[in-house]
């Protein structure tokens, strides 16, 4: 029996294996036919390599002593000498401190809370009330960071509404400077990507929950399951390829913590928390005293390596888990 199942399951890979390619007619007539398609796939082509690619060509900067003048073929050839004075200055060991424990908080917190808000969405039976409040929570996703740093820096000034009703509570005697001590800032920080993106990013968990089938409710509710139940052994585990493959997706970005918020929330008391990788490159390649493109170009490819080597590492440890993956 197994040798005739072996041998028909070797004739199927032979016939797959020797199935004739398209001749010139059949794929002209099948290019005709999708030309559309491929039409905006040479266009997306082309847009990727002028915006994506020929851009990388800059990267040569970082081993030179780029002077604009001179341009990249006239410029001094300095090796790796950036990236040992990055490497050697405690300004950028702390920045690299401060970017990464953002990222990690924003990724934890962020991925945490969008899954729980999708699930609890999810449980809201009147759909009016479910569409109104999925409604308002995305909002803030369209608002600038100018704007979410204005209302945060509103709220928690010393006239702000948080000090305002800490004096009325009794829970202190006068106004938190919440913005001037840097143990509050990072929180800060988390909250405010909290805010604005928790109901952004529920959407897609929303879409695989009602990707589940529903029959596996229906049993679980004949086996006595409550809600929670429901909950932990339906949804949680139905979700489970999309939580995966979006947290690999986002361990790229643990290094883009954001510059927005850090540059206009931050201040002098607040600098050794406050300043990231891309404060860092800001300050050294376009404050009009450093002009130094070369280091901030090495920085910048620090950050690219290390974003690639999180998703490479993180894939290979889904793939021994079998979990879902990239690639």
């Amino acid at each position: 029996m197994e040798n005739t199942t072996t041998t028909s399951t070797k004739k199927v890979v032979e016939a797959d294996v020797k199935k004739p390619r398209l001749t010139a007619a059949e794929f002209t007539k099948e290019f005709k036919r999708q030309w559309v398609l491929v039409a905006i796939s040479v266009a997306y082509v082309i847009y990727g390599i002028i915006f994506y690619y020929l851009p990388l060509v800059g990267w040569l900067m970082a081993f030179q002593n780029f002077v604009y003048a001179d341009g990249l073929t006239g410029s001094k050839w300095v090796g790796l000498d950036k990236f040992k004075f990055l490497f050697s200055d405690k300004t950028f060991i702390m920045v690299i401190r401060n970017t990464f424990a953002m990222g990690v908080l924003n990724l934890v917190f962020s991925t945490v809370f969008a899954i729980g808000f999708a699930i609890l969405l999810n449980e809201v039976r009147n759909k009016y009330f479910k569409k109104t409040i999925q409604t308002i929570s995305y909002l803030p996703h369209f608002l600038s960071w100018i704007i979410v740093v204005a209302i945060v820096h509103d709220a928690l000034t010393s006239t702000g509404v948080i000090n305002e009703i800490l004096m009325t509570l009794k829970i202190v005697d006068k106004p938190y400077p919440f913005l001037q001590k840097e143990g509050w800032f990072w929180p800060i920080v988390t909250f405010s990507h909290l805010w604005k993106e928790t109901g952004w990013n529920a959407i897609i968990y929303l879409a695989a929950i009602t990707s589940i089938d529903p029959c596996l409710y229906e049993s679980a509710s004949i086996d006595g399951a409550g809600r929670f139940q429901k909950i932990k052994y339906v949804t949680l585990p139905g979700i489970r390829p999309t939580i995966m493959i979006l947290l690999l997706m986002n361990l790229g970005n643990v290094l883009n913590a954001g510059f927005e918020i850090q540059y206009l929330l931050g201040n002098d008391l607040v600098r050794d928390v406050s300043r990231t990788i891309d404060i860092y490159i800001l300050d050294w390649a376009l404050d009009g005293r450093n002009m130094d493109y070369s280091l901030g170009t090495a920085a910048g490819i620090f950050k690219t390596v290390v974003a690639m080597t999180f998703i490479i590492v993180s894939n290979y440890i889904a793939k021994k888990r079998g979990d879902e993956r990239l690639f």
